[in-house]
């Protein structure tokens, strides 16, 4: 009994921490989802991406169309 006591003594105590992210990823993370800074913002940076790729499939495909002499 005396080795699960001196064990559950060394474990940390107090609330845990965000472990920090590291790379591009984790550091997006950190900023916008941890904490007490949590935000709505990766749902405006998801949007934004959404119509840029939306318009570059458009042009691309748009490109493909005239690639042909037709139009």
């Amino acid at each position: 009994m005396q080795q699960v006591v001196s064990f559950y003594k060394e474990l940390p105590q107090g609330p845990a921490s965000f472990p920090k992210g590291s790379g591009p990823i984790g550091r997006y993370t950190d900023k916008y989802f941890n904490g007490d800074k949590a935000s709505g913002v990766p749902l405006l940076h998801f949007a934004i991406g959404l119509v840029a790729f939306g318009y570059g499939t458009e042009y691309y495909f748009h490109l493909r169309h005239h690639k042909s002499g037709e139009h």
